[in-house]
């Protein structure tokens, strides 16, 4: 039987808690959906940066992750000034691309109110396929 590479970063994962502020909203006084997306990125940017790592970092050394698939399923809308837990982790880390998984929560019920995923391509700064998904891997 084959020996299993131990994925450590399968057992990673962020919580980053946010306010929703009065910019947030829109005229119905629920966040715009758009935003769940920054909160996406808000997500794992505090992913990265618990490794002791920064996305900064790996631009630095000549590639970036650019989304090239994002969802977003919306459950309960979350209004001004409820505070949100964003819940994110590594679903997929392959040499390529990594896949990262969030969940917006109500932080006071837990509560999930929008779910989804973004898939990032691993390229070089010209726009090729770069294959680092290792230094990710060590990174996590």
């Amino acid at each position: 039987m084959p020996e299993q590479k131990e994925e450590k970063w399968r057992d990673i994962h962020n919580d980053h808690i946010v306010r929703v502020t009065y910019r947030d909203t829109d005229q119905m006084n629920v966040v715009y959906y758009a935003n769940y997306l920054v909160w996406f990125e808000m997500g794992r940017t505090e992913l990265l940066r618990q490794t002791g790592h920064t996305y900064n970092e790996f631009e630095n050394m000549g590639y970036a992750l650019p989304v090239i698939r994002c969802v977003c399923e919306y459950k309960k809308p979350a209004r001004y000034d409820d505070l949100i837990r964003i819940r994110t982790r590594i679903s997929h880390l392959s040499h390529a691309s990594i896949i990262f998984g969030y969940q917006i929560l109500d932080d006071k019920t837990g509560e999930i109110m929008a779910e989804g995923e973004t898939r990032h391509a691993v390229i070089t700064k010209e726009g090729r396929i770069a294959g680092a998904g290792h230094i990710l891997e060590q990174w996590f």
